[in-house]
Parts: C-alpha cells; structure tokens; sequence
C-alpha cells in the first residue's frame, strides 16, 4: 500500500526538478537588455570594480542589489560577489547587478544614465 504512494511522490519530485532549477536563474534577456525574474530592468553601476560592488548604505537603498541565494553558484559570465555586508549578488561578466526603486514596472528604463554612471545591464 505504501509503495505507490512512494513513488507517486518520488515521480512528483522528478518533474519538479527541472522548475527548481530554472527558479535559481539570476536573471534573464527581454529586449536586449538584463532584467530579474519580474522582469524589472537590471543595472550596472560604473565605480563598481570587477567582483566588487561600490554600492552600499543609501546607494543600495536606491539600487537595490540583485540578491542571490545562500548557496549560489556562478555558471559563466554569472558569478556570485560577496558584499560588503555579508550578503550575495549576483554579477554578470564581473559586473554587480541592481534594480533601480524609481522603476515601478517589468520593463521600466528610468535608471539607464543616472548621474552618468548607471547603464543598463546587457548581456
């Protein structure tokens, strides 16, 4: 009785393997440009250096960097920086990844220029 349901189970967790992978995907390419999973454009920001971000405290209030889970691994140009707090981001051919807070829709590109040193993250 208990072996069906046993691998009713098992073969529910196989199909579900390939979602679970797809989910830790940093980011994607929609119009050319980077944007994270709810397709909010992604930046990079020009006084970063590669594998370090130099935005931190109100900066990254404002360009919230793009997390990456505990556990991370970076697969070409995608790499995992630590921060300056501890946490994990994501970069992209050594750049740190952010959204911009002024920006309130999938799509939105009102962070690409800003102080002449953000520019959208293109792959």
């Amino acid at each position: 009785m208990r072996k069906p349901f046993l691998l009713a189970a098992f073969a529910g967790a196989l199909l579900t393997l390939p979602t679970l992978a797809l989910a830790d995907e940093p980011a994607t390419t929609k119009n050319g440009m980077l944007v994270d999973a709810q397709g909010m454009t992604l930046y990079a920001y020009d006084k970063d250096s590669a594998g370090k971000s130099a935005c931190n405290g109100q900066c990254a209030a404002n360009w919230p960097p793009l997390a990456a889970a505990a556990g991370a691994k970076g697969d070409g140009a995608w790499t995992v920086i630590k921060r300056d707090d501890g946490s994990a981001q994501w970069a992209y051919a050594g750049k740190p990844l952010y959204t911009f807070v002024q920006d309130k829709q999938a799509g939105d590109i009102t962070g690409d220029g800003k102080m002449g040193v953000w520019h959208i993250a293109k792959p």
